[in-house]
């Protein structure tokens, strides 16, 4: 019941959400952030359930607590949610950021607050059912559930001087989920039909799909519709066109919980799904990925050292650390897997923060433009020195959580590809450059006009070290989250390599 209650509290908040609006307008907010904090204490609760401190070698998936509730019988599909150390790590990161980007939308959202925050804890909701779904039907009904309330976020509450912008890339960011989604529930329903052929049992149970025997040109199939439909969410070059647009037009709540949450779902599921179910094809796709995490890596830090638009620039920046993920999923070493958890969350922080800030001077600047800017340290107290901590914390400064990430990832991949270990330091060097390059432009040079003196509210203020304390918590002691996804992230990596090896025998 307890885990029933991670769907149950955020999809009820959200209609009471909706509703209560006409009798009061501050209940909508009230009733969204008790629902996400009522999520996160369950969270904890089901975290201080079981040790996870304990190592045990166990054959996957040993799940820590799961629920089954028949749903719809005849075709096999039931309410099947379960949690383990990974799942469990990213609901209460979940939670926690987008408790940050709540926040966010505190005193900014002035217009449908009660349709506001319905569609929000209707996004919280498809993202905390799709890091428990352990049934592919009903992750892909989370996976999908999500688009319509995001569509919404971008459009009713994004710049209102940019309506014309906002409906464009709404519209781009609702194609790209529909074929992303689409993609996906074609290779679910073949890989079940497949299931069915062998063993004459109709199921998209994850725990019994795992032990299907699959025909090789049906595995490198399903595997290239799971792995193209994660892709266009990460995003990952070349499908990455939806996502500058969309952070460009977002409030900054949206951007937070686009960037900071709903991206994290794809590389989970990379995780969760394309090693365990498709080792064979997915040890041949090894040198794809690696080329495609490459080209993400450089690619997304070049464009974003050419942005104006400092929007624009994060989101490019977000796509450049998600080729480094995407490596690290890919590089077949235990060592990187746990480096991969460690950067989701820090690059989501980091960005996260920027998106904030961002937003702030946005409210102070109204405009987006760096070009405009310059000599602003100056002028605006606090945010220039946060700018910078997190710029050089989305380079992996030592002492952030960023810098355990990308070291991790770095030496896992080193074990294996030396080569491609070399290329993606140097990618990561590049984005020092994007980095340095914008505060050069926003907070030093000459002024392009007077501008007078701004500072920050305090409840700004508690946002950003919040964010910092958290960030920091993940470079120095990285060890709690390693421990606690441990057994999850080493039984995937020994389920991929038994798999790999039971194959070639």
């Amino acid at each position: 019941m307890l885990l029933s209650l991670l769907i149950i509290i955020p999809f009820f908040s959200s209609f009471i959400s909706f509703f209560s609006y006409k009798f009061n307008k501050n209940i909508p907010k009230w009733s969204a952030l008790l629902g996400i904090i009522l999520t996160l204490l369950v969270s904890i609760k089901l975290l201080l359930k079981k040790n996870y401190y304990i190592f045990q070698h166990e054959h996957y998936p040993n799940w820590d607590d799961q629920l089954i509730i028949p749903w719809i019988s005849r075709f096999g599909i039931s309410f099947n949610i379960a949690i383990d150390g990974l799942s469990i790590v990213m609901i209460i990161f979940a939670s926690l950021l987008s408790t940050i980007a709540l926040a966010c939308s505190w005193n900014e959202i002035k217009i449908k607050e009660g349709f506001f925050y319905f569609n929000f804890m209707l996004v919280f909701s498809g993202i905390i059912g799709a890091f428990i779904s352990c049934d592919l039907f009903l992750f892909l009904f989370f996976w999908e559930i999500m688009l319509i309330p995001m569509y919404f976020l971008i459009v009713l509450w994004s710049n209102q001087n940019e309506k014309e912008n906002s409906y464009l890339a709404a519209n781009k960011f609702f194609i790209y989920g529909q074929i992303s989604g689409l993609i996906l529930l074609s290779s679910i329903l073949l890989l079940v039909f497949n299931h069915y052929q062998v063993t004459n049992i109709l199921t998209f149970d994850y725990n019994l799909l795992i032990t299907s025997s699959v025909n090789k040109y049906i595995e490198y199939t399903v595997m290239l519709g799971f792995f193209l439909s994660f892709a266009i969410k990460m995003p990952i070059v070349p499908f990455h066109g939806w996502l500058p647009d969309v952070h460009v037009q977002s409030a900054s709540c949206g951007a937070v919980e686009i960037i900071g949450v709903l991206l994290k779902t794809a590389p989970y599921a990379l995780l969760r799904y394309n090693l365990i179910l498709f080792p064979h094809s997915t040890e041949d796709f090894v040198p794809i990925a690696m080329f495609l995490g490459l080209i993400s890596m450089f690619y997304g830090a070049f464009v974003a050292f050419s942005q104006k638009n400092i929007k624009r620039l994060i989101a490019y920046s977000s796509i450049s650390h998600m080729g480094l993920i995407l490596i690290g999923i890919y590089s077949n070493s235990e060592i990187a897997l746990q480096g991969v958890l460690i950067q989701m969350l820090s690059n989501s922080l980091s960005t996260a923060a920027l998106c904030v800030l961002s937003g702030q001077l946005y409210k102070r600047l109204k405009t987006q433009d760096m070009s405009q800017m310059g000599g602003l340290w100056s002028y605006i107290y606090w945010i220039p020195g946060f700018t910078l901590f997190f710029s050089l914390a989305n380079l992996g400064i030592p002492g952030t959580g960023n810098f355990i990430g990308e070291f991790l990832i770095l030496s896992g991949i080193f074990q294996f590809f030396p080569f491609i270990c070399i290329l993606a330091t140097t990618g990561i060097v590049f984005s020092s450059i994007y980095s340095l390059n914008m505060i050069q432009k926003i907070f030093y040079g000459s002024s392009k006009k007077n501008f007078p003196m701004f500072f920050l509210k305090k409840q700004e203020l508690w946002i950003v070290i919040v964010l910092i304390f958290m960030l920091i918590f993940l470079g120095i002691n990285p060890q709690k989250i390693i421990d606690t996804s441990y057994n999850s992230i080493h039984n995937i990596q020994k389920e991929f390599n038994h798999s790999i090896l039971k194959i070639r025998l």
